[in-house]
């Protein structure tokens, strides 16, 4: 299974991108979305400075059909509404590939993270591109479970490590003591602790954003070399 973040720049002509960048301090949080034969219905909470604007904008817009207020405060508003121009739905719809709720959208641009098998995401970028949705790729890497990450043993030498306070500053528990609770050599508890930490070292910094600007398409980091 493999897992992207991607932050998508939304096409002017679409009525969140038109609102989102006349106030780009607002925050909206797509909290449940459902697509529908040629609309769809959301549950959005608006956070920000200018949340009254923004729900009288909403409901000024001809994309939005229909507009229910849920909560409502100065400050913050959560909103059933239905729209037109769900593009992000029809995306994930064609696709086949669930969108992960909830969805940030904030002065134009919604980052996602979607989980799923490798040909599924590349499908999905294909759609994003069909409905006119430019991304940029924040990260995509396999998604494992932790039992995969570490074998059995590795999983309880480093679980008792931090019980024991061995990771702890200052340190509880010394590699010797460590050992003995253990009841196994402390060669072999060396042994243990750094290929565990080796994985889990080596996991973090693959999490980590690139930091290069030169990204492939999301086709290309994809690909089953």
């Amino acid at each position: 299974m493999a897992q992207a973040t991607l932050t998508i720049t939304l096409p002017e002509q679409v009525w969140i991108e038109q609102i989102s960048t006349e106030f780009p301090a607002a925050t909206f949080r797509v909290l449940a979305a459902v697509p529908g034969t040629d609309s769809g219905f959301a549950l959005v909470r608006v956070t920000g400075p200018e949340v009254p604007e923004v729900v009288d904008a909403m409901n000024d817009h001809s994309q939005i059909t229909e507009l229910t207020l849920a909560q409502w405060s100065e400050n913050e508003a959560t909103i059933h509404f239905e729209t037109t121009a769900p593009l992000l739905m029809f995306s994930s719809q064609e696709s086949g590939m669930p969108i992960e709720l909830p969805v940030e959208i904030q002065d134009g641009e919604a980052t996602i993270e979607v989980t799923g098998s490798r040909d599924r995401l590349a499908e999905l970028a294909e759609q994003l591109e069909h409905f006119g949705l430019q991304y940029r790729i924040e990260n995509v890497r396999e998604r494992l479970h932790e039992s995969q990450l570490l074998s059995e043993r590795q999983l309880e030498v480093v679980a008792a490590a931090v019980e024991q306070g061995y990771y702890d500053t200052p340190r509880e528990c010394s590699l010797t003591e460590l050992a003995e609770h253990l009841d196994i050599a402390k060669s072999t508890c060396s042994e243990t602790l750094h290929r565990a930490e080796e994985a889990i070292i080596k996991r973090f910094v693959e999490d980590l954003p690139a930091l290069d600007d030169g990204e492939e398409p999301l086709e290309e980091q994809l690909a089953v070399s």
